[in-house]
């Protein structure tokens, strides 16, 4: 899977800052949290920083998603790395949340909002 580095704005409407403009990196794992993530994400966060990040823009923040973490692995993979790394456990489920429910479309509406764009784009 190819790495998906992005750009993000954040507004801080509270702090007076206006906005805040960082670049983020997201890894998605299937399993559990693997020590070699944290150098991985290293690297693509001195990327990040050395070729992508302007003068005016906070450090890089690199964001990993697991099926599951022991925090003792998490703890010593990370420590030493200099740079914002966060490791965060993820859950599947079948239900959609009751706050979610009416906002996104159904199955077959969606697939008839994607085949109208295709169209247009043929």
């Amino acid at each position: 899977m190819a790495q998906e580095l992005k750009k993000v704005t954040v507004f801080e409407e509270d702090s007076g800052l206006g906005h805040i403009t960082m670049n983020t990196t997201e890894e998605l794992k299937a399993g559990g949290f693997q020590p070699e993530y944290a150098g991985k994400m290293n690297f693509y966060l001195n990327i990040l920083d050395t070729y992508v990040k302007e003068k005016s823009e906070n450090a890089s923040i690199g964001i990993i998603l697991c099926a599951n973490r022991d925090k003792f692995e998490v703890e010593f993979a990370l420590h030493g790395i200099d740079k914002p790394v966060g490791v965060a456990e993820y859950q599947l489920t079948n239900k959609l949340p009751k706050s979610l429910a009416g906002k996104l479309p159904n199955a077959k509406k969606l697939k008839r909002e994607i085949m109208k764009e295709l169209k247009g784009t043929i």
